[in-house]
């Protein structure tokens, strides 16, 4: 699992800095997340082939997070995409999208595949045989939701010594990866522990921006391997971060400690700081396995 940081900063496009998107790659699928200003530019300065992005999660229809999507969606049409493009975002991002196509009379030659949210509640968005991916809400200004990324169980490893020591034919392997006990011509039973090993643990990983702060997203974000949490503030300005529904490093890394996650990553930084360290000191506070977001930054869990 990793996650490419393409941008990770609050409200406009800078000089240096970009506005919130970010690509996950899991299981040989590529997710892209939010997609702010400049999220094209970004995806070939890193190098991400846009072949591989077939879903986009959009969190809420703040222009920070998605006004990227127009220019990306008529790019992937002049490079003569063919595949599908699903669009997983709030109710109204199809309208958004579909006018600007109109009205420029830009219609794409490939599907796009809108799935409009609504609920207040989790829902499964995406299920393949290896990644889950559900919604859930956050408390912003608007309608907005976080995303979690999920691995499925792996299979067992097969103890390839053990499987020749029984003579174990070859058509009885993938049972033993599922999980299966093998009985063998004489009756004997051998335990499947005895013929594999124990799958790699299962990663995931959550995103959660904008959002104040709020413990109503820890049933859903429990112990996941890595929490993208945003953290626009320092908590000197926490009376502006109540005001405006988002949160400071301080509050990312309370929901990071109580959720039992692995690591905490943060970002969506307001750019009144002058290093974003200072998100990194304060958050170690409370929670020490933080990391700092940063654009054009590589992730490897």
């Amino acid at each position: 699992m990793n996650v490419t940081i393409l941008g990770c900063y609050a409200a406009t496009p800078r000089t240096l800095t970009n506005p919130t998107s970010q690509v996950l790659e899991m299981r040989n699928q590529f997710f892209l997340i939010d997609c702010g200003e400049g999220t094209q530019v970004q995806l070939r300065k890193h190098k991400i082939k846009f072949t591989k992005i077939n879903h986009v999660f959009i969190s809420h229809l703040h222009g920070d997070h998605f006004y990227g999507l127009i220019g990306l969606i008529s790019t992937f049409s002049l490079l003569s995409r063919t595949n599908e493009l699903h669009i997983y975002g709030p109710e109204g991002i199809q309208e958004i999208i579909k006018l600007q196509l109109r009205l420029s009379e830009s219609w794409p030659n490939y599907e796009l595949i809108f799935h409009e949210l609504t609920s207040k509640e989790p829902q499964l968005l995406y299920e393949d045989d290896k990644v889950v991916v559900r919604s859930f809400p956050l408390k912003h200004r608007v309608y907005t939701n976080g995303f979690l990324f999920q691995e499925k169980t792996r299979e067992r490893k097969l103890d390839i010594n053990a499987v020749l020591n029984y003579e174990i034919e070859t058509c009885y392997y993938q049972n033993i990866k599922n999980g299966k006990d093998i009985r063998l011509a004489d009756g004997r039973l051998i335990p499947n522990t005895a013929l594999s090993f124990d799958p790699e643990v299962s990663k995931s990983y959550a995103f959660c921006s904008d959002t104040q702060y709020t413990e109503s997203i820890i049933p859903y974000i429990q112990n996941a391997t890595v929490l993208y949490h945003e953290s626009t503030f320092l908590e000197s300005e926490a009376a502006l971060a109540k005001k405006t529904k988002h949160a400071t490093a301080k509050q990312a890394a309370l929901i990071a400690k109580k959720a039992g996650v692995g690591k905490l990553l943060l970002g969506h930084y307001s750019t009144r700081y002058p290093s974003i360290e200072m998100f990194r000191l304060e958050a170690q506070e409370h929670f020490e396995a933080v990391l700092l977001a940063d654009d054009g930054l590589r992730f490897e869990f």
